[in-house]
């Protein structure tokens, strides 16, 4: 199976969480690729679209590989932080977050985050390859005394599946698709097209005018 596009993948997820519709609940993408796909879906359930603005810190040594995560409030390590020095945690976590400060003003201006507090946070992307970040994001979300996390996306492996069902900060996981053969999350799309921040903005600002007039 192959979705045509975030589109498509969108309408099918959104079908499997029509019991959320009209909940006190919030949509959260994760930039770029989940943000038009949130868009549909809090349009289909009306309910609200924020970001989940998050980024991995690096090994002192190996960039690429994660020891952690930052969001704008919190930061989670896991066991691979053992050993390195707290200097240059807090140096990474204080230049990070000037990132997502930054990334968030571009994205939403001045607007206050919303309160996620017993709220249902249903957690939309485009796809999952390892899940390392997602659970860092999902630990930080946990933090914000949620009544409910749920995470909802139309492809991942099945070990990384079995990840996230098996993370005590998640309550419900729907995924459409665990292929066996995974390589990447676009080799299951015909349509891939990159996300970029202009269109990102442009969905934020036409879910929050639409929200607010409701």
């Amino acid at each position: 199976m192959m979705f045509t596009d975030r589109n498509e993948a969108a309408y099918l997820l959104a079908n499997k969480l029509e019991k959320y519709e009209n909940f006190d609940a919030v949509i959260l993408a994760i930039p770029r690729g989940g943000v038009p796909m949130g868009f549909i879906i809090s349009e289909s359930l009306n309910l609200p679209l924020e970001i989940v603005l998050s980024k991995k810190i690096g090994h002192p040594y190996h960039k690429e590989y994660a020891i952690g995560a930052v969001t704008l409030k919190s930061r989670v390590l896991s066991d691979a932080a053992t050993g390195i020095s707290a200097e240059y945690i807090e140096a990474e976590t204080k230049r990070i977050r000037e990132l997502l400060q930054k990334r968030y003003e571009e994205y939403y201006g001045n607007k206050k985050p919303l309160q996620l507090k017993d709220k249902i946070l249903i957690i939309i992307d485009d796809g999952i390859a390892t899940g390392n970040t997602i659970l860092s994001t999902i630990k930080m979300l946990h933090d914000e005394k949620p009544k409910k996390i749920v995470v909802a996306i139309p492809v991942a492996p099945p070990n990384t599946i079995i990840k996230l069902k098996n993370s005590p900060f998640v309550d419900e996981m729907i995924c459409l698709l665990t292929p066996n053969n995974f390589q990447a999350v676009g080799q299951f799309y015909k349509n891939f097209d990159q996300v970029d921040d202009t269109k990102v903005k442009q969905l934020l600002k036409k879910a929050n005018t639409r929200f607010n007039n409701d």
